[in-house]
């Protein structure tokens, strides 16, 4: 994987939890940390300390890791300036997946997989313990976000748990998880399709011929109508939509429902509307039940998936034309894109 993301990515502190554990927690992880990262004259000092790879790699616990970043080309990354947040798995970790997974992934052929693992492990920053607390979720080098939650007094990041925190190195910090995390493998359409709630949606994306470009590179940011959703519109709609003569019609509907980059809801109600494919705005507000996009309803959101996020609404959205064509052709799916606002914690 390019290094360019980590120069590009961000995340924010704006969504806020409880506090109340966080200092007994800081203080039970700082023995732990001393001894997993004992000090040593390298490492005394704001100008002495080592950067990333060279602290873990003294620390002794983190081969497999160092490995891995050799083999996707990442160490010199982690070396360079930063600063970077690296929640990292121990030798312990690695050897707690499936059998036989860590030797896939160091395969040269898999070169693009490892680092999609490993940079969904890196957050752009340095971010000690007491700012990863005040979050639901961080913007990983990878795209996707990791979830952050505080129970009795652990730290969790997705289904890892924090062992160790606030082990500063010269370009970042390491926070020490028990688990190697793995962000999301399948694409828009496959992750639609595994949920078993959008199949008119994949099939009008199928007639529209939409849904390779949706399994493209994106990322994109989908507000996906549930089959419920289609049975809402006026009887025969979906019917007459999937004729091949109103393929262009169609295709301007689910334009509608597509952002460019990945947009996760916060910031999206931040931002208070999102431009669509189409071209078209979508307005984005908080309601008494909710959140709602134009005239529907969020019912799911911030669904990850290898190359964009997915929002479940509950409404058809149409765009102001009403089923009118757009000026637009399907190929516009594939112009790259960034995010329309920036992504940000759950």
């Amino acid at each position: 994987m390019a290094t360019e993301p980590f120069a590009q990515l961000r995340y924010n502190h704006s969504v806020s939890i409880e506090e109340e554990d966080l200092t007994m927690r800081i203080l039970m992880t700082i023995a732990a940390a001393v001894l997993l990262f004992p000090p040593t004259d390298s490492a005394r000092g704001a100008e002495g300390k080592q950067d990333i790879v060279d602290t873990a790699v003294s620390a002794g616990s983190f081969g497999t890791l160092a490995t891995a970043l050799k083999a996707a080309n990442l160490v010199e990354t982690l070396k360079g300036d930063g600063p970077f947040t690296v929640f990292a798995p121990t030798d312990a970790a690695f050897k707690a997946l499936p059998e036989g997974t860590v030797h896939e992934l160091l395969k040269p052929e898999n070169k693009k997989k490892l680092a999609s693992v490993l940079t969904y492990h890196v957050v752009p920053g340095a971010s000690p313990a007491a700012d990863v607390t005040k979050v639901k979720g961080l913007t990983t080098v990878n795209g996707q976000r990791v979830d952050i939650a505080v129970d009795a007094g652990k730290v969790k990041v997705d289904d890892a748990t924090v062992v160790s925190a606030d082990i500063h190195c010269s370009n970042g910090v390491i926070h020490v998880i028990d688990r190697v995390i793995l962000p999301a493998s399948d694409d828009i359409p496959t992750t639609a399709k595994k949920a078993e709630a959008f199949s008119t949606l994949l099939a009008a994306a199928k007639q529209a011929g939409l849904a390779e470009a949706l399994a493209g590179e994106g990322p994109f940011t989908v507000f996906a109508p549930t089959d419920q959703a289609f049975e809402k519109l006026p009887a025969g709609t979906v019917e007459s939509l999937l004729k091949p003569e109103n393929k262009d019609r169609l295709a301007s509907i689910l334009k509608h429902h597509v952002v460019s980059g990945r947009v996760y809801s916060d910031a999206a109600v931040k931002a208070g509307k999102a431009e669509t494919l189409n071209g078209d705005s979508l307005t984005i507000a908080k309601a008494k039940d909710g959140a709602k996009v134009g005239n529907a309803r969020l019912l799911s959101t911030d669904i990850d998936a290898s190359n964009g996020v997915i929002h479940v609404i509950d409404t058809v959205l149409l765009p102001k034309g009403g089923t009118q064509a757009s000026s637009q052709v399907p190929s516009a799916l594939h112009v790259s894109a960034q995010a329309s606002c920036p992504a940000a914690g759950h």
